[in-house]
């Protein structure tokens, strides 16, 4: 028996337990999407394919699942290109399945190929950073290539991968069979853990050092294996630091979480992690922004610091630090280990009250050095008090998707998050634009849980059109943004180094360039306000929130610079010895 590709593809995604598609239409792909359209899949339309993208990444994050995005040929691959590249960059599974020129037409250069340099290359496009891109040569090897498909974006280092499919061959019949078979083949593979004799010796080096550490990344979140580490940490009596992709991977407000290391880190932290004798890495890449460009006097410094470092991508071991003990490693199957050993070596566990004590004076101080400016009535609002309201309305386990500038860094560094995975921010490509479609995936994904993207203006502008897709599929996302007219970060870093903001700011004939954002979002038939006081953004927030729909609050926001005590070689680079970060800029009306 024979059935067509397309409608056999949309039952084995159903079978495989997809039910969304994020994705956006073409001349080449509409023979799946008319295949979808009785299936209890959701084929959420976006009107970009960035917007895709991110909101695909988004969805992967918050259901920790693989998503699929559907795109077409060409423009389509690329405009999707940003958003598979940002997921790529941060390890999240997605599988993209594109479109393509006619298989008989390879070379001829048919309706927007792409072909330049090589025929039909459009997968070469995505080769840098997916895990692999197929490009579909013969109906009957598609079932094959789907599968090992996922199977690819799911194992070892997650990620994106293309299926890069010939729109001939999406209207081809192949046998059932072909398809049938994959049944038979697992959906789960079992991932590696570490042995005991290892599990010891970490163990008890830990427990030998004079000031142990352990540094998290977004990896321990990725294995699910939050829970493993919280145990491990409290039994052990061992300090956390974090990379920005670990924020929340220990709640905040656990006694032994010290925070966000490297540039925007605090000088406490920072202190904390280059003075330990032993540093247990477990998921984390250590990125130049973590450590401070990797320069020793800052934030980690190996040797004579020991490195311990576990990680599921081999790759990462050893690549920015010499490793006294590296294993390549599931997280969640090491740390079950490593607990077991823990209890067995130590089974009264171990404490360190005093450290304890030290951590949370040093959040007081910190908290102190911000009461100020989060308490303050000054319009437009400091940074600090856009994140106090927003903190103090949402519950704890609300869902916060970020941008970059302010609402990464600054969410990075003074934002609580108290459950693990509830933030998602774009942290290895900083992608500007992320946040925003994110939000909508993430609702998507956990339609019970409240969604909030914190984004720049300049990053709300970049995909505005997300809005549509919101109102059309009721995802009752609230996007706060922190407005200063400007892409403010870079303003104040040409400001401090450079003298001008040429370039940053929005301003037209030497004025403010203002954009009535909420006037935008009620276009589109969402909800939309413009805070004009302080006092109005607590109450406009609760009211989105119970509102249940999609909605804009536009918070006109000072460009006040991100503390920053770390390190960051850009700045020896813009302004040689001189230990120049950011200023304050204004691109706003002021009072």
């Amino acid at each position: 028996m024979k059935e067509l590709i397309s409608r056999q593809l949309v039952q084995y995604l159903e079978a495989r337990g997809i039910e969304h598609i994020f994705g956006l239409c073409g001349h080449t792909n509409i023979a799946v999407l008319a295949a979808l359209e009785k299936s209890s899949i959701k084929f959420v339309n976006t009107r970009h394919e960035q917007v895709a993208a991110h909101a695909a990444d988004g969805y992967a994050r918050a259901r920790r699942q693989t998503a699929v995005v559907l795109t077409h040929l060409g423009p389509g691959l690329t405009n999707a290109a940003t958003g598979v590249a940002n997921a790529s960059l941060d390890s999240i599974p997605l599988v993209v399945i594109a479109g393509d020129v006619p298989s008989h037409y390879y070379g001829k250069h048919p309706h927007q190929e792409v072909n330049l340099h090589a025929d039909a290359a459009q997968s070469e496009i995505y080769r840098p950073f997916v895990k692999r891109a197929w490009r579909v040569e013969r109906p009957e090897l598609f079932p094959e290539i789907i599968e090992k498909a996922f199977q690819l974006a799911e194992s070892g280092r997650p990620g994106p991968v293309l299926v890069s499919v010939p729109m001939d061959i999406f209207s081809r019949e192949v046998d059932v069979a072909l398809f049938e078979r994959l049944k038979l083949h697992t959906k789960k593979l079992h991932r590696p853990s570490i042995d005991d004799e290892t599990a010891t010796r970490i163990v008890q080096m830990l427990a030998a050092a004079k000031s142990p550490l352990i540094h998290v990344g977004g990896g321990v979140v990725l294995a699910d294996a939050t829970t493993e580490l919280a145990q491990f940490v409290t039994h052990m009596g061992i300090p956390v630091s974090h990379s920005l992709m670990g924020k929340g991977v220990l709640p905040d407000d656990h006694p032994l979480t010290l925070g966000m290391t490297g540039f925007w880190g605090t000088p406490f932290i920072n202190d904390k992690c280059r003075e330990a004798d032993v540093v247990f890495g477990l998921g984390t890449r250590f990125a130049e922004a973590d450590c401070s460009s990797w320069e020793s006097e800052y934030s980690f410094n190996f040797p004579p610091g020991k490195l311990i470092h576990i990680d599921i991508d081999a790759s990462e071991i050893g690549r920015n630090y010499p490793v006294e003990i590296g294993a390549v490693a599931d997280l969640k199957q090491a740390l079950t280990v490593l607990n077991r050993i823990a209890r067995k070596l130590y089974p009264e566990g171990r404490s360190n009250s005093a450290l304890e004590q030290q951590i949370a004076a040093n959040r007081e101080v910190v908290a102190a050095s911000h009461r100020a400016d989060a308490r303050s009535n000054a319009f437009p609002l400091r940074p600090e008090r856009i994140l106090a309201d927003v903190r103090a309305v949402l519950p704890r386990n609300a869902l916060i998707t970020t941008d970059v500038g302010w609402n990464k860094n600054g969410v990075g560094q003074q934002f609580p998050i108290y459950e693990p995975g509830s933030i998602l921010t774009p942290g290895g490509f900083a992608t500007m634009g992320f946040g925003g479609p994110a939000a909508i995936g993430a609702k998507i994904a956990c339609p019970d849980r409240v969604v909030v993207a914190l984004v720049g203006d300049g990053g709300f502008g970049q995909n505005p059109a997300m809005l549509a897709t919101a109102v059309q599929e009721n995802v009752a996302v609230v996007w706060v943004i922190m407005n200063n007219n400007a892409f403010g970060t870079i303003a104040g870093l040409e400001k401090a180094h450079f003298g001008t903001t040429f370039g940053t700011e929005f301003v037209k004939d030497g004025k403010p360039y203002l954009v009535d954002y909420a006037a935008i979002a009620r276009a589109y038939g969402a909800e939309g306000v413009q805070i004009t006081s302080a006092d109005e953004f607590k109450p406009a927030l609760e009211r989105a929130i119970a509102s249940k729909r999609p909605f804009v609050i536009d918070v006109a926001m000072q460009n006040a610079p991100v503390p920053t005590a770390g390190h960051w070689n850009i700045m020896d680079i813009y302004s040689p010895g001189q230990k120049v970060h950011h200023v304050a800029t204004s691109a706003l009306p002021q009072p």
